[in-house]
């Protein structure tokens, strides 16, 4: 005997499935995946002005951040009330002092520049020496476009606290593929 139609039945079995998906959408976007538009030229050449990335939550979840991750953030300058997000390489650990003299970067007082094969150009000469004293639990944020970058060393909170990172990129999905470092 064949089972008669129902479209209530159908509807029924069409929301279900919509609602399911919408649920593991929902989660995916919240606690595992961080999806994000790069919309300046201030990480290029390794992430190209209008990209889209996506970053893993449970990186940062589970473990901490390092040095050389390129990291979603909440930007520390944010008007309050609002989320904005940034993506920005962590020059800076929590404790360690950041000194910018001319085109380098020094860490913790040493006398060799830090080594940053990820940018594309010297960095233009600061007119004057920067210092900076990385505060435990926070991190100092640096585009890989210096010349170009809106970052830790123009803003006025110069530190991300670890609450407001929000996950490591690992891949550009959008034009193409590619695997982030």
């Amino acid at each position: 005997m064949k089972n008669k139609f129902s479209l209530h039945d159908e509807i029924v079995s069409w929301i279900k499935i919509i609602l399911t998906a919408a649920v593991i959408a929902y989660m995916l976007n919240n606690f595992v995946i961080a999806n994000s538009r790069v919309p300046t030229s201030s990480m290029e050449s390794t992430i190209m002005a209008h990209d889209r990335v996506i970053g893993s939550r449970l990186s940062y979840k589970f473990g901490d951040p390092q040095r050389g991750d390129i990291a979603i953030f909440l930007w520390p300058d944010a008007p309050e009330g609002e989320k904005i997000y940034y993506v920005k390489r962590i020059i800076g650990m929590p404790g360690d002092t950041i000194d910018i003299i001319g085109s380098n970067v020094y860490l913790n007082g040493s006398d060799t520049p830090l080594d940053e094969p990820y940018l594309n150009e010297p960095m233009d000469p600061e007119e004057v020496p920067l210092h900076f004293e990385v505060p435990e639990d926070s991190y100092f944020m640096m585009g890989d476009n210096r010349n170009y970058s809106s970052d830790a060393r123009r803003w006025k909170n110069h530190y991300v606290s670890r609450d407001a990172m929000i996950a490591k990129v690992i891949f550009r999905y959008f034009p193409g593929f590619k695997m982030l470092k």
